[in-house]
């Protein structure tokens, strides 16, 4: 694995970077938590993304110590401003960038804990998990919710986190450089699937929260968290793993094809012929889905091969930009969209 850190004068610096949308009331107390200085670091810079916020939350972000706020015209969900982020961190100059979230869930403490891998050379993404199990503000559903989300998307990341949904996550520099959030609902499973299926080290550490100070914005129900969680997972993993994903039904339709074909056969040879040409029909008809699934995997993963190149393709763009620019400061102006 490459070092994570590209040096800016002789200074390492590191990027905390929180996402908000109308957290005027509780990012003060945010913002108070975060440290100025953390081992291994000659810089900590904050910055804050204002989604398109109705109060005044770029105003108070400037008010109590943010060093650079990027404010979009409109808000425009949670992933994008996750992306614009990462992209404003990188032209800060952020060797590591620390993603938090603006109600002060996760305790701040835990911040040197959760770049400790990136900066010891041992990952590219760490995760900070909390304590599902015994999480008291949490519901025995919620908890039994988190349990199987997690596990669905261990198996399609192929990573060993056990706390999928945290937003509490530390990026090195190339990590962050290779990030693209396709999804508008959230960044936390879309992530961690493209850094599990590419060449970045994930790790996870354990860390504390605080008391919640509101209920969540990113989902009206439980149900509708299930059903768009399962939607962006379903599509994430298709991106990565496409023939798996239509090989298996394929397999499937064909096994169902050829024992129909065989029971045709088996009472035409028996009956003398007579009856039983519904088997043949659906039999037929089963192994035609079988190869269409089949061709579709197929292109599936020529678009998939397209897709990595024009990843790398952008992250060397991106690298070049880096590199030319002079992004000491960031002008308060909208962002556009990744």
């Amino acid at each position: 694995m490459s070092s994570p850190f590209v040096h800016h004068n002789g200074e390492v610096r590191l990027v905390i970077q929180i996402p908000c949308f109308n957290e005027a009331e509780t990012l003060p107390t945010t913002l108070a938590d975060l440290p100025r200085r953390i081992s291994g670091f000659d810089e900590v810079l904050w910055l804050v993304i204002d989604d398109g916020s109705s109060d005044k939350t770029a105003e108070v972000a400037k008010a109590h110590g943010a060093d650079a706020v990027v404010k979009l015209t409109q808000n425009k969900g949670l992933a994008v401003a996750f992306q614009v982020g990462l992209d404003a961190a990188l032209q800060l100059g952020a060797d590591v960038i620390v993603n938090t979230d603006a109600d002060n869930q996760y305790s701040a403490a835990n911040i040197p804990d959760l770049v400790k891998p990136i900066t010891q050379g041992h990952a590219d993404l760490v995760v900070g998990t909390r304590d599902i199990a015994n999480h008291e503000e949490f519901s025995t559903l919620k908890k039994y919710l988190q349990k199987i989300g997690s596990w669905v998307v261990r198996q399609a990341s192929a990573t060993e986190v056990s706390d999928v949904t945290s937003g509490f996550r530390a990026y090195s520099k190339e990590a962050a450089l290779q990030v693209n959030v396709v999804s508008q609902f959230t960044y936390t499973l879309e992530t961690l699937i493209q850094a599990g299926r590419s060449d970045l080290a994930v790790a996870d550490i354990p860390i504390n929260v605080n008391p919640t100070t509101r209920p969540s914005r990113l989902f009206r129900s439980k149900r509708q968290y299930v059903r768009r969680s399962a939607a962006t997972i379903s599509r994430v993993y298709a991106m990565h793993q496409p023939l798996r994903v239509f090989n298996i039904p394929a397999a499937v339709f064909a096994a169902a094809g050829l024992i129909l074909f065989g029971r045709f056969g088996w009472f035409y040879v028996t009956a003398g012929g007579e009856g039983h040409i519904q088997s043949l029909i659906v039999g037929a008809v089963c192994l035609l889905v079988a190869m269409q699934m089949l061709m579709l995997g197929l292109l599936a993963d020529l678009l998939r091969s397209n897709r990595v190149i024009s990843e790398r393709v952008l992250r060397r763009v991106r690298n070049i930009e880096l590199t030319l620019g002079d992004y000491s400061t960031i002008e308060d102006e909208p962002t556009p969209d990744p």
